[in-house]
Formats: C-alpha cells, structure tokens, sequence
C-alpha cells in the first residue's frame, strides 16, 4: 500500500512586523536646576502604558500545510482563509455573488474594443504594492498565466489555457491579456495574484513554495507566525496596505477539538469559530442557546468520487456502472461529514455545485441508486465479461481490483475512500485504499493515465473535491475538457484529474467556454453523458458552521462562496491578554 509521509512543517515566522517606541523629541531648552529644599516633596508619575492590542481569536477544525489556493492539493479551509486575508483579486463577489471589480486593487477592466483578438486591459493602482514594497505588477499577472495554465492539479487552468499573451504596459502598472478566442468569463481570471518577485525562482517551486505561507501580502492582514505543530496562525495588520486599514490589530486562527471548540466559545477564549461540526457538536453548539449565533456556510467545492475511464480497469462503461451501483451514497456521504453541515448540501450535479446560481439536479432518474444494488452489479459485470468465483469477480482468471486513493492530508477523503473500498468488497470486488500526500495525488498520479504506467502508482478511482464558485463554462472545460496543446510551444497541457475525454463532446465544451453556446444548453449535453458513462458520482457540497458570539461586531458571512473572512478586515476584536511580542 503506498502511503504518502507528512510534510514537516516547522513553526515559521513569515512576516514580522517589529514595534518599535520611539521616544518624543523637543527642541525646547533643558529646565532650569532647583536648589534642594530642607523638605523636598517627590512625585513620581507612571510612565504612559502601551494599549493592549486588538485581537479576533478564531476557532477553527484543523490547521492544514500547503497554501495555494490554485492548486488542487491545497484546496482547504486554511488557504482559503488566508487568501481571503492576504491576496489580492481583480474581482471578488459582488453582494449578488456575481464577479464585482475590487477598486481597491483596481482602476479598471474592460475589454479593449476593435482590438484584432479579444483583448482585455486590466489597470492596477500605483499605489498597491506587496508588503515588502515590491508592486502589485504586470508580473504577478504572468506568473499566475505561466502556472495555471502549465501545471497539473491546478483548479480551475480552461480559462488561463486561452491566453495568448499578456503584455506590461506603463512599468507594469497596465496589463494588456489577449486570448485566441472571446472568452466570457475573463472576469474569473487573476483571482488570488502571487507575489512573482518572490516565488518565480523559489527553490521548491509551485508544488511546495507555499507549503508554509506567503513570503509577502497584498491584503489587509500579514503572517506574524505559522506554528502548525501548535496548531495556531497569527496575523497582524499589514502596515504597508494602502487600503482601508484593519479594524483590529490581529487575527489569531486557532485549531481546537470539537469539544474545545464548544468550549472556547461557551466561555469567550474564542469570539468565533468557523468549522466542520459532527452531530453531536452542532447538538452541543445549540444547547449554547443565545450566546452564539449559527449560520451554515458553503464553500466553493463539491466531493465527488471519480472513475477514471482511462482505467484499465475501468474502461469499460458497464463496469464503472457496476461499481457505482455497489455503492451506498448516503454512507459515503455521512463518512465525510459526520452528519455535519454538508450532509443538507446534497449534490446531484456534475458541474454546478449545489448553492451556487442556476444550479438544478441533472442527475437522471434511477441512474445512481441511494444504496447498493447486488442485481445491477451482477448483470453490468456479467455483461463486461466477468463471472464471480469464491465471491470475488474474474474476468481471465483476474480479480477487478480497484485502486482508491484520497490524499491523507484530509481525514474525511480517507473516511469516503475507506467506505468505498468496503462497499465494493461487500459486493466482490476487490479494493485498496493508498494515501498519498495531495501534492502526489493531484500533481504527479492523476495526471498519468493508469493504461501507460500500470504500475503501483495507478490509481482507478480517486476521492476529490470539485472546485465551484468560477465560471461555469470553465469548470466544465476545466473539468472534463481534453487538455489541448500549448500553441506557443506545442507542448500538452496536462489532462483533467478525472480521465474523461470525448472528442466527440469536446466541440460543446468549447463553444460553451468562448460564448458562442449558452452554458445551460452545453451543460444539458454533457451531463446527461457524464452520468450514463458514470464518470463521477457527486456527493455533497463542503460546508462549515459559523458560530458568532453575540456582542462581535462586523462579522458578516461573505458574498457568494468568498465565506466570512473576506470580510474580516471590519472584524472588532477585544484588547488580547498579552501583546504578542
């Protein structure tokens, strides 16, 4: 059985904003001696007290390694929060969840018209500048193309993977993007920028530059300390920020059991939490009554098991349909969300996620039973050319034997995966569970076929989460689309995690990406191929619980799938216990 190590992650202390007082000066003459009287009287007056610093402490599940809210592997509630506090977007969601642009970080974005390609032209503030000093620059721009559209398990590469070009203009400070076709959704793009002067050369490159944080910030809050083996992160107001400053001086994210969490919030060590309750903590968190207020939260991902048809296993239709029936969707849901919050987000859908706009089930009737179905497997797998002996499956004197895989880095993938592998041995097939660091699954074995390397890396199914909350047109290309080739140096991109291409289908998904299809008339196309070739079974939308003490100010829960930490520069906090420092 593979099994991926852990990371060490040393406590790391990013960017350190030192205090410093410094003394009044005066120009004014020194007073004058007095002589010594027979009794003198002496008074002695305190010296002036530094404030104790404003702090939220934030309650939190887990503290994750692996930042990069791009990639796949590192696609948690720790990245997402601190790009929410740290990174700078060209858009963000407007209070209708549509893209809105930040005027904090931006002049303008327009299409360029009469341009000879489709051509947008994108103004940054002379102003915005990484806490460094470095600016907020055409090369952010660049480095975020080159990457996106070049690396494996990256989110969300369809719309990056049209760009052309993309020129600096005025010393970076105008970016001029030209695509080889229109392309809608550009508003989508250059979302949660990189400081390039700092990573473009880093010695660990894109996979794990951001293992342990960013080396700068371009939002409201800056890194004072990672200590992950604690299980605590603190941020501070970014003093370099030219926006808005923050409301409270820190940011304390802190990684607590749920019975801590319970805890810290009943007695005030916590002003919130933010979290992935079970059962029996969302029972606990009510019987707090009025002292804090719930609200569900959803973040922008699906879970969904995939079934990769370029499998050797897998790539008949009938038997990925065989396993899907061996399945009991209810019990892999409950196994990833303990009966949680995402247990009432249930997904029925192959590209929208189940709070976002427009979405609506797709999932045609009867196709994916709620529970195991011993008939339909008998009769797909017969079909395939299987016959079970000694209640295993053969086909040539060999057991179907699937590989699963789900990064260990998140228990509640290992918990699906380790469902299914005994669902499917319920029913006779045979099923290993691996573990492989995030980083290994999405960036090294998902993007090579199982049929070129048949050896024990392959994997035939995968636990993965599906990025929502972009453009629907470039989820679904990004998805599901055939990788295509870089035309400036004829080099393929790398495939989707999911293994699905149809050159037949490929047409759609294209016309859908650039416009000339509306995205509901693609989506009822591929979908409805998606589920009869059963290439993924959609679970559940992830989603948290927001606990709020009542008397927190400025907590709100974030337009769209931004979550409450987009709006945690208007936090107020309370004078902390110790400064800190």
């Amino acid at each position: 059985m593979f099994q991926g190590r852990r990371r060490p992650f040393a406590a790391a202390s990013l960017l350190v904003t030192t205090l410093s007082v410094v003394a009044a000066c005066t120009n004014a003459p020194p007073p004058p001696l007095v002589p010594p009287q027979e009794s003198p009287t002496t008074t002695t007056s305190a010296p002036p007290t530094q404030p104790m610093p404003t702090e939220v402490v934030v309650g939190v599940d887990k503290l994750e390694g692996g930042f990069n809210p791009h990639t796949l592997a590192d696609l948690s509630p720790t990245s997402s929060t601190l790009a929410s506090l740290m990174l700078p977007s060209v858009f963000r969601p407007g209070p209708d969840g549509s893209p809105q642009l930040d005027t904090t970080l931006m002049e303008s974005a327009e299409v360029v018209p009469d341009a000879p390609k489709f051509t947008v032209r994108y103004r940054i503030r002379r102003e915005a500048s990484w806490s460094d000093g470095a600016p907020i620059a055409a090369e952010d721009f660049v480095y975020l193309w080159e990457q996106l559209r070049s690396q494996p398990g990256v989110a969300d590469p369809a719309g990056y993977r049209l760009i052309d070009d993309v020129a600096s203009r005025s010393g970076g400070k105008t970016v001029e993007v030209t695509f080889s076709q229109p392309f809608p959704g550009w508003r989508s793009l250059f979302n949660n920028l990189l400081p390039a002067h700092l990573l473009r050369d880093a010695p660990r490159g894109w996979a794990n530059a951001l293992d342990d944080g960013y080396p700068a910030s371009g939002g409201p809050f800056a890194i004072r300390q990672v200590d992950l083996a604690r299980g605590e992160i603190t941020l501070e107001r970014n003093e370099r920020y030219w926006g808005p400053p923050a409301v409270s001086d820190r940011i304390v994210l802190r990684a607590l059991d749920p019975t801590r969490q319970v805890e810290a919030l009943r007695s005030g060590d916590s002003h919130l939490a933010v979290f992935s309750p079970d059962s029996d903590t969302l029972k606990a968190l009510h019987d707090l009554g009025d002292q804090v207020q719930l609200i569900n939260v959803p973040r922008p991902a699906t879970m969904q098991v995939l079934l990769r048809p370029d499998s050797r296993a897998l790539s008949d239709a009938r038997v990925r349909g065989a396993v899907t029936a061996a399945l009991d969707r209810g019990a892999l849901v409950d196994a990833g969300t303990g009966g949680g919050p995402g247990e009432q987000l249930p997904a029925h859908a192959q590209v929208l996620a189940p709070s976002e706009p427009g979405y609506k089930p797709t999932e045609p009737p009867g196709q994916l039973a709620e529970h195991p179905d011993p008939a339909k497997v008998e009769q797909l797998l017969t079909e395939a050319g299987y016959q079970r002996s000694g209640g295993t499956w053969l086909r040539d004197g060999r057991p179907l034997n699937l590989v699963i895989a789900a990064p260990f880095e998140h228990q509640s993938y290992v918990r699906i995966a380790e469902t299914a592998a005994k669902q499917l041995r319920d029913q006779g097939i045979q099923a290993t569970v691996v573990t492989p660091t995030g980083h290994q699954l999405f960036g090294e074995m998902l993007p090579v076929a199982p049929k070129a390397t048949g050896g024990a890396s392959s994997v035939d199914m995968a636990i993965a989460p599906r990025p929502a909350g972009d453009d629907p047109a470039a989820m679904l290309a990004s998805q599901y689309g055939c990788a295509g080739t870089a035309k400036d140096s004829e080099q393929p991109f790398p495939p989707n995690d999911s293994g699905f291409c149809d050159p037949l289908l490929q047409p759609t998904i294209d016309a859908a990406l650039t416009g000339r299809l509306p995205f509901p008339d693609a989506s009822t196309k591929i979908e409805s191929t998606l589920w009869n070739q059963a290439i993924a079974v959609p679970l559940y939308q992830q989603s948290q619980v927001m606990a709020v003490r009542r008397g927190v100010g400025g907590i709100q829960v974030g337009n769209g799938l931004a979550g409450p930490f987009s709006t945690a520069a208007q936090w107020v906090g309370t004078p902390a216990d110790n400064d800190g420092y």
